[in-house]
């Protein structure tokens, strides 16, 4: 951090002036032109990351230039306490990333006893991006502050979850079971989820406390089947029993907890497959360019390496569905090499092993990788590491429980992504809610599980 101080009114001359040159960023093209509504001037970088390579520069108009302007006055002269009274400022040209501006400001008059009159100037090279006149008061006393770096600004350049909800468009709601909704979040979730046209809900538990509710939160139910239960378990037996005679084809949690959810899945008359159960958190991270699969965070404890086969495989399965045709797989540990004293490490080596051996089928699957060469193709090349999957993965599979949740709410919390979350590995796709997802987290975990449910629903080629 720099120390800067100010000038007040008796410090300041006519002809005083200060400059600096910046070269433009893509972020605060994009971020200017968001600002200003310049929606035309991103074509599609907006979409996805294959098609955002492909787009030309965005630009903004010159007017984006007086943000330099307001840097000198404000740091500069007069410096931090000045307060911008008015400007009659004249505008040509755009501008894109890469630009390198030239801005000057220069004191034309004085006012007394604190006002000034300020030539502005930025040019682009030959070109005048911007000139005219800037009024300012000074600061009422000497001021001495510490200059911290900009604060960086990450735009969200892929939205995962627009693509979900687009490609739910064509398809009917999947019929869900709401497993207990008795309180406000969980079943306003899915009541919206059912306005999107996500569900069609069937509302599982006690009659009398899901009524209630609705009625404080004002919503009708009357267009939705209600299955009378006693209490929670009982719910959670009666949408697993829905599920397996094919009267819903999918579950949604409520307000119970997960493991009175989960025991009746993988109940010996539940929902249980020959696959391992496994939790997929979706993210759409803004400083990430593809869709990011974090897994398994929610269910498995402490997976074997035979459960992280398929967890691994189920993770595989939905990206695809998710339109990732040949996912590529992270297995993270703490480091990128197998060491014995690291059983990640040695689970890392296995699975890729089972993947040679056609035991893990669709993706690309390596490790052990550590998260930054993962994510990262900086860090790969830093580490030489010569790989597939390495700074571009689909999916990050984890060591345990532990571990990816602190990788999933890291993200969440720190990096600003969203993120959807889905059960796999039971006969029915599994909607997890918690009581701080957001709307556009939980509608975007219903359009995962509508895509999910009309795709295991799909007649499959005969072999």
């Amino acid at each position: 951090m720099n120390a800067v101080t100010n000038l007040t009114f008796d410090q300041i001359q006519v002809g005083d002036t200060v400059s600096l040159q910046h070269t433009v960023t893509r972020d605060e093209v994009e971020l200017l032109a968001l600002v200003s509504g310049e929606v035309n001037a991103f074509g599609p970088a907006w979409g996805d990351a294959e098609g955002a390579s492909l787009a030309p520069e965005p630009r903004c108009e010159a007017v984006s230039a007086e943000a330099l302007v307001h840097s000198l006055l404000k740091r500069r002269l007069p410096g931090p306490g000045t307060t911008i009274l008015g400007h009659a400022l004249r505008y040509s040209g755009q501008v894109a990333t890469g630009d390198v501006l030239q801005a000057a400001i220069t004191v034309q008059a004085r006012q007394a006893p604190d006002t000034l009159v300020i030539a502005c100037r930025v040019q682009r090279g030959e070109d005048c991006l911007l000139s005219g006149e800037v009024t300012v008061r000074t600061p009422a006393q000497a001021l001495t502050v510490d200059e911290r770096d900009a604060s960086s600004v990450v735009l969200r350049r892929h939205d995962v979850f627009g693509r979900f909800f687009r490609a739910c468009e064509a398809l009917p709601p999947a019929r869900c079971a709401v497993v207990h909704p008795c309180d406000a979040d969980s079943l306003m979730g899915a009541i919206e989820a059912a306005r999107h046209g996500l569900i069609e809900p069937v509302l599982v538990g006690p009659r009398a406390k899901i009524e209630a509710v609705a009625r404080a939160v004002g919503i009708d139910l009357s267009p939705y089947r209600l299955v009378e239960t006693e209490h929670s378990h009982a719910a959670a037996d009666a949408a697993v029993a829905l599920a397996r005679s094919g009267e819903v084809q999918s579950l949604m949690k409520g307000s119970l907890h997960t493991d009175e959810l989960m025991g009746a899945v993988v109940a010996a008359n539940g929902l249980r497959t020959a696959r391992r159960v496994s939790h997929v958190f979706v993210m759409d991270v803004p400083a990430y360019p593809r869709m990011l699969l974090v897994t398994d965070a929610a269910i498995n404890i402490a997976p074997t390496v035979r459960d992280k086969r398929d967890i691994v495989q189920n993770a595989i399965d939905l990206a695809q569905v998710l339109g990732v045709a040949c996912p590529k797989v992270a297995i993270l540990a703490a480091v990128e090499t197998v060491n014995p004293d690291m059983p990640a490490t040695i689970d890392a080596a296995m699975l890729c092993k089972m993947a040679d051996r056609g035991q893990i089928t669709g993706g690309l699957v390596d490790g052990p990788l550590a998260f930054d060469n993962a994510v990262s193709l900086e860090a790969a090349r830093t580490k030489h590491i010569v790989s597939p999957v390495a700074g571009q993965a689909d999916i990050l599979v984890v060591p345990n429980l532990e571990a990816g949740n602190m990788v999933a709410k890291q993200l969440q919390y720190l990096a600003g992504a969203d993120s959807a979350g889905i059960v796999l590995g039971a006969r029915v796709p599994i909607v997890l809610t918690s009581r701080a997802d957001s709307v556009r987290t939980r509608l975007a975990s219903a359009a995962v599980m509508q895509l999910l449910a009309h795709h295991q629903m799909a007649p499959k080629p005969s072999a």
